[in-house]
């Protein structure tokens, strides 16, 4: 019991009371309308849109349905014309049998929004049947002792139709011994007696036979007829009796075959072969009554079950007869009571198998229930699940309607088995279970989701067009066409980066090429954003950022900056030969346009004229001496410096340079290594800055000698005596500035003494000064001066 209970809590229950049903009975409209039985298809009842205040066409708008319980529809409704129309002809008999009135029932049901309207078909009797005795004929056997007025039953007809024109009188042949009375059941029937007006004369006339008629009351009137045979026997003073002129009992419906339901007594007061009774079934025959009586002990039994269902009373009529063929009569009233044999019923009207998902409070489905039983037996509760998202509702009599409680969520769930209970309340309970599956339909509710906010790609340079350097993907909860997503790229912000010719996008499944070569010192890296577009309407898009990373490949060798290799003429360093060991020569400058490990630059000294004179630092590319110079070390030296990067392969470049050792300086002028042919394509403006800087020298050169010129003649006259001018003397020194073509300088200092007897003007020159050089680190990258110059002073 606790079980059972617990289970109800959980379920929700929507319980149509008696007071709750004749309230909504009270309330609700019903449209009536009435026709005659036998009418033929086609006719129109009547026009339900006129009825209802609806607009021509409203009814097809909104999906007009008839809806009516049974296996055949009777009805159809023209959407167009508002006409609802006869489908066949109806049978009152066939669909009412005994019932009055017969009323068919109908709903109408409606879309957007969702309406029922009860309509209710009268059908009116027509009198298209006959009355008909089941017999074809009767026997009576009377005893000629019979008075006048004596009063014999006779068998009824039966009529199928109702009312008026059911059996309205009985009429007998013309005779001189017996009329016919007609009277009346407590059903309203009708039934014959035969009344004995004149005595009978067995020895005038031992048998009778008259024409029965019965008469309905249909205009015109039909009839039937059945012949009575009367026998005319020795006398029988006493006609059997009942204890009881009428008998009530109730049957439950499920008794079972051949059970008693009831049994009979009559007496015969007289002896012998006319106090002997014998028992009948008045009205009817065995056949069709599902009740069977035995003719000696006058028991009823029940030969064929009987349905509460289809007849709730049975009122049968049994005669004893006894041997004298006097008989008595008694009527017996049985009740069938109803017990809880029929589970109920679900017909389910309009049901929509799919339901968009964020609707609000949409109906899934209209349903009626039913239960033939009565009382608490016909009693129903109706019930879903308690853990969905869905209501039951009365819509109307016995009529429910499934709604969504909440919009639902094709993303949290795509399909819903609902299972709808109708329970009765008689006892035993019984129950009827039906299932329907519900989708949720897909609506665009979800844009597109990346898999990652940001995309980063690695990609080498000098690729070959159209490689895959990677993809993209995004996701999108919905289904169908809501689901297929599109993937372009977005227009850049940067106005500079030519995005549309760097990359591009494979719609359909997000892969991105690289649409030309990249070069990682052109671009080492671009962003840009890609969106994902869904096929829904409207349609919904999102975008992630992709970020592309060139990785540099070791494609650039070495470019030396110092010593100028494109230079008209060749770079040469002076050295003296003074210089003590580690002397800094100069400084090889070179550059690699890669990065990393590609950029990291090395050297070393491939060949040289002298080896193991002259060495170049690896990591920084200076150029010192190993050694102390001395004077058998050759004048002229050619240096090839390698410079090499650290990438895989490594690429390189060399550099030659070109060393002259000196040890003094007769001439300002110093001659120069053989200069390389000019290039054949040298740039014209070069030739006029050259001739322009010679004449500029040549100009300045000139005005030194004669400068020097002037002041030694003003000296030779001034002192006859030749006197040395030393560092502390009384001369100013001027500094001339030789410079090699193309190279950095370092600047030297001597000391030039006159000689006063010499006839001529000539230069004594003295021990070289070395300006201390400052110490130069291994890491030092500024380009050094060496050998610009040298320092001449001049008296």
């Amino acid at each position: 019991m606790q079980t059972a209970l617990a289970k109800s809590l959980q379920k929700r229950q929507v319980i149509f009371l008696a007071m709750l049903l004749f309230l909504w009975e009270v309330d609700s409209e019903t449209i009536r309308y009435s026709m005659p039985e036998e009418t033929e298809s086609g006719y129109s009842v009547a026009n339900l849109a006129k009825d209802l205040g609806l607009r021509v066409g409203e009814l097809a708008t909104r999906g007009a349905r008839i809806h009516h319980k049974g296996s055949k529809q009777l009805l159809q409704l023209n959407v167009k014309t508002g006409n609802l129309l006869l489908q066949e002809k109806l049978d009152r008999e066939v669909l009412c049998g005994a019932t009055e009135p017969c009323i068919l029932h109908f709903q109408l049901l409606l879309k957007n929004p969702m309406q029922l309207f009860q309509i209710d078909v009268q059908l009116t009797d027509v009198n298209d049947h006959s009355p008909e005795f089941l017999d074809r004929e009767m026997f009576l056997r009377i005893p000629e002792s019979a008075q006048p007025g004596s009063v014999f039953p006779l068998k009824s007809a039966q009529d199928l139709d109702m009312g008026s024109n059911s059996v309205q009188n009985y009429t007998i042949s013309p005779n001189s011994n017996f009329r016919v009375a007609t009277h009346n059941r407590e059903d309203g029937r009708k039934y014959p007696e035969l009344v004995l007006e004149k005595a009978l004369d067995r020895e005038e006339e031992s048998e009778l036979s008259l024409t029965l008629t019965a008469l309905d009351g249909g205009m015109p009137p039909r009839s039937g007829t059945v012949t009575v045979h009367i026998e005319v026997v020795d006398i029988n003073d006493n006609a059997p009796e009942f204890l009881q002129s009428r008998y009530e009992v109730q049957v439950p419906e499920n008794s079972p075959i051949n059970s008693l339901v009831l049994v009979v007594s009559a007496q015969d007061l007289d002896s012998g072969n006319y106090g002997s009774v014998v028992y009948s079934l008045f009205e009817g025959d065995e056949v069709s009554q599902p009740f069977v009586i035995e003719k000696i002990s006058g028991e009823i039994r029940l030969q064929r079950a009987v349905d509460f269902e289809a007849t709730q009373h049975y009122i049968i009529e049994i005669a004893a007869t006894d041997g004298g063929g006097l008989s008595g009569e008694c009527t017996v009233a049985i009740e069938v009571v109803d017990v809880n044999d029929n589970a109920p019923e679900l017909t389910m009207s309009t049901l929509s198998s799919s339901i968009p998902e964020n609707s609000l409070e949409s109906i899934v489905a209209i349903f009626s229930v039913s239960d033939p039983d009565s009382g608490d037996n016909g009693r129903m509760v109706c019930s879903i699940e308690n853990d969905l998202p869905f209501l039951l509702k009365p819509t109307f009599k016995n009529f429910y309607s499934l709604v969504t409680e909440r919009p639902l969520d094709r993303e949290s769930r795509a399909q819903y088995n609902i299972t709808i209970t109708v329970t009765d309340l008689g006892s035993p309970r019984l129950k009827t279970e039906h299932n329907i599956t519900i989708l949720v339909s897909d609506i665009n509710d979800n844009a597109p989701a990346f898999t990652q906010t940001t995309y980063r790609l690695l990609v080498r340079e000098n690729n070959s067009p159209a490689l895959k350097i990677g993809s993209i993907s995004a996701t999108d909860r919905d289904s169908g066409t809501n689901a297929q997503i599109t993937y372009s790229l977005l227009p850049t912000q940067d106005p500079h980066l030519p995005l549309a010719s760097l990359v591009s996008i494979n719609a359909d499944n997000g892969q991105l090429f690289a649409l030309r070569a990249l070069d990682f010192e052109a671009l080492q890296a671009f962003e840009f954003h890609v969106g994902a577009t869904d096929q829904g309407s409207p349609a919904l898009s999102s975008q992630a950022l992709v970020r592309v990373v060139v990785l540099d490949e070791n494609d650039n060798s070495p470019f030396v900056l110092y010593p100028m290799q494109n230079a008209s003429a060749p770079c040469t360093e002076l050295v003296p030969r003074a210089a003590e060991q580690g002397y800094l020569v100069t400084k090889v400058v070179a550059v690699d346009g890669d990065s990393g490990q590609n950029a990291w630059l090395s050297y070393q000294l491939l060949k040289a004229t002298e080896p193991g004179l002259f060495g170049v630092w690896a990591h920084n590319g200076e150029v010192r001496t190993t050694r102390l110079l001395s004077e058998r070390d050759a004048a002229r030296h050619r240096l090839v410096v390698l410079v090499k990067d650290n990438g895989e392969p490594p690429l390189s470049a060399s550099v030659t340079l070109h060393v002259l050792l000196v040890d003094g300086f007769s001439q300002p002028y110093l001659p120069l290594p053989e200069a390389p042919p000019e290039r054949s394509q040298g740039d014209s403006l070069t030739v006029y800055l050259v001739i322009a800087l010679a004449s500029v020298s040549s100009l300045f050169l000139f005005s030194v000698l004669v400068f020097v010129a002037v002041r030694l003649c003003r000296r030779s006259r001034a002192a006859p005596l030749g006197v040395c001018s030393g560092p502390e003397g009384q001369l100013s020194g001027h500094l001339v500035d030789v410079r090699g073509t193309g190279t950095l300088s370092q600047s030297y200092q001597y000391e030039v003494c006159l000689s006063g007897g010499s006839g001529t003007n000539e230069f004594k020159f003295l021990k070289p000064i070395f300006p201390k050089l400052p110490p130069q680190g291994p890491n030092d990258d500024t380009v050094e001066n060496a050998t610009l110059g040298n320092i001449l002073r001049f008296p």
